[in-house]
């Protein structure tokens, strides 16, 4: 994005501490919770960050809308790892 070579780039680093992320649950047909994470902005990669959040958390998902889905409730879990993975915790808000 910023037209520095990848290794030089911080664009994500500055995507990630930038970013106010909202985790919530909703109940969808027929009873069943989804997990919805919004406010991971492009330059974050949310795309790779729906692949390892479905990998820690052995359950379905996806990224459409601007928001990261996953099947089940899983509001606990998601916040740790979104610290582990270099999100700042204030910036991280658990409904």
């Amino acid at each position: 994005m910023c037209g520095l070579p990848k290794e030089l780039c911080v664009c994500g680093t500055i995507a990630k501490e930038e970013a106010k992320i909202k985790v919530y649950t909703e109940k969808r047909r027929f009873g069943k919770i989804v997990t919805l994470i919004d406010g991971i902005e492009e330059g974050a990669d949310p795309k790779a960050l729906t692949k390892k959040l479905k990998t820690k958390l052995a359950c379905g998902g996806t990224y459409k809308n601007r928001k990261i889905e996953l099947r089940g409730n899983h509001k606990g879990k998601v916040k740790k790892l979104l610290i582990e993975f270099g999100f700042p915790e204030e910036k991280i808000e658990v409904d």
